[in-house]
């Protein structure tokens, strides 16, 4: 994992989706609240550790971490609108959408000798950088999917997953840290009760 800033709270990536786990950049409760996105460079070490940004990228662009933070509530406001089975606003994601539209090129591909489609970022903008994010979420929305993006029945847990489990019956952020947490509580209620 890329070191992150100072400040910033270690990315927990255990959503199993690129926009739940922007969404969980953010947790944790009361006093234990977490933010990873503190600073621009925060964002963008996020961004690498999610694997979109593009490679060789050094510096992080001024603004990235406010649109981001932006990004994350109007996100937030999409999914709870969309299960309550309202609208909001899809302006802020339609912008990032276009102004970080990546660009296509047909290339040779001399290892394989054919030729190749490939995608690439405009730029280093903040909304070229969040592009693959909005995506995320676009596709999140519109597969009408949101039956599965579930809230942790951990004790005092924040964090958001989509559960993709054959029987859809995923309780737990991680079964290693609150789903582990929570059986130990409940064997310990059992014998207290016994």
């Amino acid at each position: 994992m890329n070191e992150m800033t100072s400040n910033a709270s270690v990315p927990l990536f255990i959503a199993d989706h690129l926009a739940i786990d922007f969404l969980n950049a953010r947790y944790g409760v009361g006093a234990a609240s977490r933010e990873c996105f503190v600073d621009d460079r925060a964002v963008l070490d996020w961004l690498k550790s999610a694997g979109v940004a593009p490679e060789g990228i050094q510096e992080a662009p001024q603004g990235l971490c406010a649109l981001a933070l932006e990004l994350r509530a109007g996100a937030q406001a999409l999914i709870d609108g969309a299960k309550a089975g309202a609208c909001a606003p899809t302006t802020l994601v339609n912008r990032i959408l276009e102004q970080g539209r990546r660009s296509r090129a047909l290339e040779w591909d001399q290892a394989t000798a054919r030729f190749i489609l490939v995608e690439k970022p405009r730029g280093t903008d903040a909304a070229s950088l969040l592009e693959p994010v909005a995506a995320a979420l676009a596709d999140l929305l519109a597969a009408g999917s949101l039956d599965r993006v579930k809230q942790c029945e951990g004790d005092g847990c924040s964090l958001l997953f989509c559960d993709l489990t054959k029987s859809h019956r995923r309780r737990w952020c991680s079964m290693a840290v609150c789903g582990n947490r929570m059986k130990v509580a409940a064997f310990r209620a059992r014998k207290k009760e016994g």
